[in-house]
């Protein structure tokens, strides 16, 4: 049985709410809070950064936590026993972000940072920015995900096999693929402090996710967990990202106004890789015959970054104040509008895939 054709219930970007449609206008608005608070009450960031344990902020993991464990909570490793169904859409999945996509960002970066734009950005913190680029072509996108998925009428159970099974990869491929394109670009890192990051911002809150569903489900059941629990929890992501963001500029607000080109010049190498991910994996997927409702959110996970952990990693690794961490956060600026961008071409091509997904897809819940 085909896909209905009911248009009435045609997800929009209705569905995203207010937080994910205005995520641009929330991360513009948050730079310029965190550049009046760095020069006007430079004093609050400075007294927050005096927190640290081992080299890490304690406030900033805090938020960092709060960002990250709600979208832990939403994966169901259980899934993970339907991978035998459609085992292509895993393939390319799987293989573009892990294979193709953090490479092909380091490349895009260099040439545009290291080569092209060194008349512009003094050495040092172009290998910075470039750190950024790695960090977020190095992290899938999670939660995000099931936004794009909704929004393509996308196999909600597939999508949800393909991130438990990115989450599980990520515990182990993350540190290795980020020391190495680090390691070639002549960016020292020790491993003891990307393993530290790992632990605290992918292991951790992955557990307590796990813990907490496994828990809730038991003595409250799968609706009140996903009713009441998860929307309650998922509030919590968009307050600690901003918050993250306004401190986060607070100390890059003297950069920026003395660059504001950079953040321009950061954008294009993002934007290039963002388009070519997408089309190398959208099209693989046709090629391959992938129903739509798995091809094009296969397409969108291997395009969009799990930017809160590539945020959360910049941060560890090189300090709030650093080049690394302000390219990340142009990855946050940009990809919201492109990720619409293509969602809407996802939509208006879906007539060149064949054959039709088989089942009836959802259309009238709300995505996660």
């Amino acid at each position: 049985m085909t896909q209905s054709a009911d248009t009435s219930s045609t997800p929009s970007i209705e569905t995203m709410g207010i937080f994910g449609r205005y995520l641009t206008l929330w991360v513009l608005l948050a730079i310029g809070a965190g550049i009046l608070l760095g020069q006007y009450a430079a004093v609050i960031p400075q007294t927050l950064a005096e927190f640290e344990y081992a080299n890490v902020s304690i406030p900033v993991a805090v938020l960092i936590w709060g960002m990250i464990f709600p979208m832990m909570l939403q994966i169901d490793f259980k899934a993970l026993m339907n991978v035998r169904r459609q085992p292509k859409g895993l393939v390319v999945t799987t293989s573009v972000n892990w294979l193709i996509k953090p490479f092909s960002m380091f490349l895009i970066s260099w040439f545009f940072l290291i080569i092209l734009f060194k008349p512009f950005i003094p050495e040092d913190l172009a290998y910075e920015y470039l750190a950024g680029a790695i960090l977020l072509g190095a992290a899938p996108c999670t939660a995000m995900v099931f936004v794009w998925s909704y929004l393509t009428r996308g196999d909600a159970a597939y999508t949800l096999v393909q991130v438990a099974l990115n989450d599980v990869i990520m515990l182990f491929a993350f540190a290795p693929i980020v020391i190495f394109l680090l390691g070639i670009s002549n960016i020292q890192v020790p491993w003891d402090t990307v393993l530290l990051s790992v632990v605290l911002y992918i292991v951790v809150p992955l557990v307590a996710g796990y813990l907490t569903r496994e828990a809730i489900i038991k003595h409250k059941g799968q609706a009140w967990f996903q009713q009441r629990f998860l929307p309650a929890a998922g509030s919590i992501t968009p307050v600690a990202l901003i918050i993250t963001l306004v401190l986060l500029f607070a100390f890059q607000g003297e950069v920026i106004l003395n660059n504001p080109l950079h953040i321009v010049l950061i954008a294009i190498p993002l934007i290039i890789q963002t388009l070519f991910i997408f089309w190398l994996a959208y099209y693989w997927a046709k090629k391959w015959r992938i129903p739509h409702c798995i091809a094009a959110p296969g397409a969108l996970i291997s395009t969009s970054n799990f930017f809160e952990l590539a945020v959360a990693a910049a941060i560890a690794l090189f300090g709030l104040q650093s080049g690394a961490a302000l390219a990340t956060v142009v990855g946050v600026l940009v990809e919201v509008p492109l990720m619409l961008a293509l969602v809407r071409y996802a939509n208006r091509t879906k007539a060149q895939f064949e054959p039709p997904c088989v089942g009836k897809q959802p259309t009238n819940s709300n995505p996660p």
